[in-house]
């Protein structure tokens, strides 16, 4: 399908490394496209031990986005990026995000780095009339009670979607977000690998399975393509319907 064909564009996937943000930048390769990703391990070779990680055919940054300087440090070694996907995230259990540095380190990660890296790119978004995909979390629609960095980050990068959808419309740049329900990656392991929790995390889906990172791609090449030309500012719940209930 001619639309869905992004041979000839670049494409940049922060937290591209593992996980949701792996299988994007790896569904945008599939079709075409050059693809960066920022990851946090000092080189490709270091993910060869995740099992949620293949890194062949992407070109590879380590880029700490918990760190501002290193953001604004970070390389660009491409002179047009058509699509920006913010994937970047992190959760802390056991009641660390009750504390100040846990707190911290979450919302600095999942929430101020996407202003960051949103701005650190807005120009060459600009000069390719580009699009930008943040991904927030299922989490925005409902309390998290031992997760209170995770709950508001995401929150908060649902809003952001909203702000900059609008805020840059008229810079051509087109704005949207996805918000996966639960799905299998390093950062659900203390559900997902817990069968009493993964039982009942199942029922509560209608759809009866967890969510993929492949599932989370196919929206993402959606929303980058010209099939959602006149989308704007949204952010699309990909839960299984969870959150019919």
């Amino acid at each position: 399908m001619e639309e869905l064909d992004f041979s000839g564009k670049t494409v940049l996937v922060i937290g591209g490394s593992s996980g949701i943000g792996n299988g994007i930048a790896r569904s945008f390769l599939e079709r075409g496209a050059t693809v960066y990703v920022w990851g946090t391990r000092p080189s490709a070779d270091d993910y060869a031990d995740s099992p949620d990680a293949c890194l062949e055919g992407l070109h590879y940054w380590q880029v700490d986005v918990a760190k501002a300087t290193q953001i604004d440090a970070a390389p660009t070694p491409f002179e047009r990026l058509d699509v920006l996907v913010q994937a970047q995230g992190t959760v802390l259990y056991d009641r660390q995000e009750f504390e100040p540095e846990g707190f911290s380190h979450v919302v600095e990660v999942n929430l101020i780095s996407l202003m960051s890296c949103a701005r650190k790119f807005h120009a060459q978004l600009k000069a390719a009339q580009g699009a930008m995909i943040i991904i927030s979390s299922a989490a925005a629609f409902h309390s998290t009670r031992g997760n209170p960095a995770y709950n508001a980050s995401k929150t908060g990068a649902f809003g952001l979607t909203r702000t900059l959808g609008e805020a840059w419309a008229r810079d051509g740049i087109r704005v949207n977000g996805i918000a996966p329900g639960l799905v299998q990656t390093k950062l659900t392991r203390v559900t997902t690998d817990n069968p009493k929790r993964l039982e009942g995390a199942l029922r509560a889906i209608p759809l009866g399975r967890l969510g993929t990172p492949q599932d989370m791609a196919n929206v993402a090449i959606f929303l980058a393509s010209p099939l959602a030309a006149y989308m704007l500012g949204q952010t699309l719940l990909v839960d299984g319907g969870m959150l019919l209930a």
